[in-house]
């Protein structure tokens, strides 16, 4: 099929469905921040709530097959999100690729053809919902259930709450709360994580409490502090404490780290600017689009050992997944065994190889998936010459033409592409396997979402403070 083809009919089925999608409207008139903040506020706890509310008739399944992209879709087990953001991001990551790959051809910078790219992407999030939420219900809580009504209300139930989720999303995107709603969800999940490990007064197995805090009184109080430096099991310690924190200030410090280039504009005399180039250019899109594919292998390595090697007996499915058969989702050996991270400084020291291993895994695929991004997500020297030129601005001592901006973005940004995934990948596998709070790729979503967070709040802040000076010196 031709792209032009594959776009018109696009169209035309979007002309057509359009009149009977539901679409939470945009604000007919500027929102202050505190109603933002507010509108905000409520989505996420609705979203909470759903995330304490049990999924009727679930039981307990053998397997989390998403356990290794709970913290990209913000999802909680046995719960209403269950699937969390998946189809949301799954559907928009789907039409951005085919968008920046030139297979469907939009003009961004015509509104109307923005607006028909949203709500295509908004269909295809219908589907990839019902698709989702009948494959997921069947393959993992299928078998555990006898009556097939109950499987068909699970089904529903995934289905709307997925559907409620998307349209928490909407709302804040149209303009009623700040930022987006995935951004908000993903990042109340991992901070939920971090907390949870800071303060929870819950029994651990070691005797004392799930919570470092607690667990530091407890040890002061019975004047035995031998362990509070590392602790068994996985259990969060100081050592992970100090890790999180250590993450925590390089993420924002690299975040900073940027190249200026100066520009002026071709259409206002006297405005001079700078072009940065980050040094994370490509953001955290590299390490969701390798996580998510590490979930999925795991997914389909976790499949075909219940079915095929149950007892790690089968020599060729050996080679690419073994499970432990008495806890079968930790791997004891094969390709998978090196993809997954050993989560914690205890396990990591019994094998470092497979600690090196996934380390050096985690930097290699974030870099693939960093140098496709920039390509595929409009990010190439190319694609950002064109929109500095249609942007109307010029670099000072070069012509406005897209070879020669081209060619000095081109000494640039392949090179912070390629050390800025490496960087994080490097974390990103190392705090998985040390044990940081939230995890690794938990952390570096949260900081990249508050930093984005914290530019939209400056953004609103100084619109309130220009329109009321606006206002002051009108009166004069």
């Amino acid at each position: 099929m031709a792209e032009g083809s594959l776009t018109s009919i696009i169209r035309k089925v979007v002309f057509k469905a359009e009149p009977y999608l539901p679409q939470v409207p945009k604000p007919k008139k500027k929102i202050s921040l505190q109603t933002k903040l507010l509108w905000t506020g409520i989505c996420l706890l609705i979203y909470l709530v759903m995330g304490q509310t049990p999924l009727f008739g679930a039981t307990a399944p053998e397997f989390d097959f998403l356990q290794f992209a709970r913290v990209i879709f913000a999802s909680q087990q046995g719960t209403l999100v269950e699937l969390g953001i998946g189809p949301i991001v799954t559907a928009g990551l789907l039409m951005q690729l085919l968008r920046g790959s030139d297979i469907l051809k939009f003009d961004f910078k015509k509104p109307e053809e923005r607006g028909i790219f949203q709500t295509a992407t908004k269909l295809v999030t219908y589907v990839v919902i019902v698709a989702e939420s009948i494959v997921y219900a069947i393959a993992v809580y299928g078998p555990g259930v006898s009556d097939p009504i109950v499987l068909y209300v699970m089904i529903g139930q995934l289905m709307g709450a997925s559907i409620i989720v998307m349209f928490l999303d909407e709302l804040i995107q149209k303009g009623w709360g700040l930022g987006s709603g995935i951004s908000v969800f993903i990042m109340a999940g991992v901070a939920q994580q971090i907390l949870w490990s800071l303060f929870s007064p819950l029994p651990a197995g070691d005797g004392g409490t799930i919570g470092i805090i607690p667990y530091i009184g407890q040890s002061i109080m019975t004047g035995d502090l031998s362990n509070i430096l590392f602790r068994s099991n996985q259990l969060p310690s100081i050592f992970g404490l100090c890790l999180t924190a250590g993450v925590l200030l390089i993420l924002v410090f690299t975040q900073g780290m940027k190249i200026e280039i100066p520009i002026v504009s071709t259409k206002y005399r006297g405005f001079n600017a700078v072009y940065p180039i980050k040094m994370m250019y490509v953001s955290n899109i590299p390490v969701i689009l390798a996580s998510a594919l590490t979930a999925n292998a795991v997914f389909i390595f976790q499949m075909l050992w219940a079915n095929m090697n149950p007892r790690n007996n089968n020599v060729f499915v050996n080679f690419i997944a073994q499970f432990d058969p008495t806890s079968p989702s930790t791997p004891i050996g094969g390709l998978i065994y090196y993809i997954t991270p050993p989560r914690g400084l205890e396990i990591a020291l019994l094998d470092p190889g497979r600690a090196i291993g996934y380390v050096l895994f985690m930097v290699g695929i974030v870099i693939v998936f960093g140098k496709l991004w920039v390509e595929l997500g409009g990010l190439s020297p190319k694609s950002a010459a064109q929109n500095l030129l249609d942007a109307d601005v010029q670099i000072p001592g070069f012509r406005r033409s897209n070879k020669p901006v081209e060619a000095l973005l081109n000494k640039y940004i392949p090179s912070v592409t390629l050390i800025g995934s490496a960087i994080l990948g490097l974390i990103a596998g190392v705090s998985d396997v040390l044990g940081v709070f939230g995890s690794g790729i938990g952390v570096l979503l949260m900081v990249d979402i508050l930093i984005n967070y914290y530019t939209q709040l400056v953004r609103e802040h100084v619109e309130v403070v220009m329109r009321q000076l606006g206002a002051l010196l009108g009166r004069k």
